[in-house]
């Protein structure tokens, strides 16, 4: 399973998103590679799975069911709550 975080340029917020996503999957325990990246670079074989702000989602062009949207990417709650009902539907 891999993981990436994106951002618009794929420097400061992903690489943040990247950390807590760690920290959330060791928490719930789950094992993942986890990695960070600029929008421009993802293309849907990159990763199983990408968590990005709502403010890049739309624009991403990516599988709808490949892609976690966080309304608030410092907030390392939603982000455990969206990665777990990920995983619980998956």
């Amino acid at each position: 399973m891999k993981i990436m975080a994106v951002c618009g340029s794929g420097l400061g917020s992903s690489f943040m998103m990247e950390m807590n996503i760690k920290k959330v999957l060791k928490a719930i325990e789950i094992t993942a590679d986890v990695e960070h990246s600029d929008l421009g670079s993802v293309t849907p074989d990159v990763a199983d799975v990408f968590v990005m702000g709502k403010d890049i989602a739309y624009s991403a062009n990516l599988p709808e069911d490949k892609v976690i949207i966080i309304n608030n990417i410092i907030d390392i709650k939603e982000l455990e709550l969206k990665i777990r009902e990920y995983f619980n539907k998956a």
